[in-house]
């Protein structure tokens, strides 16, 4: 059980690695930890505990995630993008 909290915490983390492309300092998304997690062990699970490399998967799969994954990685893309914009001006 401590391997799966671990396995999604790391899988949280990478999402939001994705949608922040790199932004420091913001938690990860719960929301995105209970909706991906099970797409990060079916598509992914190779990959842990690298990260960045379960990030690479996920996008390169991103047309097989689930619609509440895919939701979540959309909106989260879309706030950063956002809040980049916003540091920009």
């Amino acid at each position: 059980m401590t391997r799966i909290k671990t396995i999604a915490s790391l899988f949280a983390f990478a999402m939001t690695a994705v949608a922040l492309q790199t932004s420091p300092g913001l938690a990860f998304s719960s929301e995105a930890q209970q909706m991906c997690s099970g797409d990060a062990m079916r598509l992914c699970s190779s990959e842990i505990p690298d990260i960045p490399r379960i990030t690479a998967c996920m996008v390169r799969n991103k047309a097989q995630v689930s619609p509440g994954c895919r939701a979540v990685m959309a909106r989260e893309h879309a706030a950063a993008s956002r809040k980049r914009e916003a540091a920009a001006q």
